[in-house]
C-alpha cells in the first residue's frame, strides 16, 4: 500500500536512496513505480512507495484541492500548495526512511514543480527553487526516471474526466515536457530518460537495469 512499509526486515541501519519517477500525466509511472517495487522486495530491499502530493493527512487535502477543476488559485498559491505537501513528506516520511536505509520510490517530486509551475506557468525560476529549497531542505532523489511521452498521447491513455492541471492546454503541456527534458540535460548523472511508448516490460527492464548499479 501506499505510504507503507512493503518490507518489515531491517539490516543495519545505512543510508537509503530516494528514486522519484517523472513524466507527464498517462506516461506510466505509476506502473512502473510498483514493477521497481516488486522487484525490490523479492529482492529483500526494504521499499517505501510514496506519492506526491499525497501519503500525509495534510498532503492528501492539498491533493484534493489541487485536483479539484472548480477551484481557482494563482501559480503563487499552487507552487505553496505543493510545497506544503511536499515539506510533510519528506519530513515525516521520505527523511526518516532514508536514514534508516529504505529505499524510497516516489510518484513525482521537486522536479514536476520544476516543469509545472516553472517551464509550464512561467514562474521566476529563483521563486521556484526558492519554495524547492525550503520544503527538501536540500534532499535530492538519487536517481530520477521520466518517462518521456507526448502530452497528447498521454492524454489519450488516460481516458478519464481530466483534473484541473491536466485539462491545461496542449501548449502548456509541452512547455511541460520541455521543461523535464531541459533539467535532464542539465543534470544527466541524476536522469534516466526512457521513450514512454515503449512496452511496459522493455521499460521495466531498463529501470531495473539502472536500479540494479546503485
Amino acid at each position: 500500500m501506499k505510504g507503507e512499509v512493503c518490507q518489515r526486515e531491517r539490516d543495519v541501519p545505512r543510508r537509503g536512496h530516494l528514486i522519484s519517477f517523472e513524466g507527464m500525466d498517462g506516461a506510466g509511472k505509476t506502473t512502473q513505480l510498483e514493477l521497481l517495487a516488486e522487484r525490490l522486495e523479492l529482492a529483500g530491499v526494504p521499499t517505501m512507495k510514496l506519492r506526491e502530493p499525497g501519503d500525509t493527512p495534510l498532503g492528501e487535502r492539498v491533493r484534493e484541492m489541487l485536483l479539484d477543476r472548480k477551484l481557482k488559485r494563482t501559480p503563487s498559491s499552487e507552487l505553496l500548495l505543493f510545497a506544503a505537501a511536499r515539506a510533510e513528506l519528506v519530513h515525516r516520511l521520505i527523511m526518516p526512511a532514508i536514514e534508516e536505509g529504505w529505499i524510497v520510490l516516489l510518484d513525482r517530486y521537486a522536479d514536476s514543480t520544476r516543469a509545472y509551475q516553472g517551464y509550464g506557468l512561467g514562474m521566476n525560476e529563483k521563486t521556484v527553487e526558492a519554495a524547492i529549497g525550503l520544503a527538501t531542505e536540500g534532499l535530492k532523489p538519487t536517481l530520477t526516471i521520466l518517462l518521456d511521452l507526448d502530452p497528447k498521447k498521454g492524454l489519450r491513455r488516460l481516458q478519464t474526466i481530466f483534473d484541473a492541471i491536466e485539462e491545461r492546454s496542449t501548449t502548456f503541456l509541452n512547455r511541460v515536457r520541455r521543461g523535464f527534458l531541459d533539467i535532464a540535460r542539465r543534470e544527466p548523472d541524476r536522469w534516466l530518460v526512457l521513450d514512454a511508448a515503449r512496452s511496459v516490460g522493455e521499460l521495466g527492464k531498463n529501470i531495473w537495469k539502472r536500479v540494479q548499479t546503485l
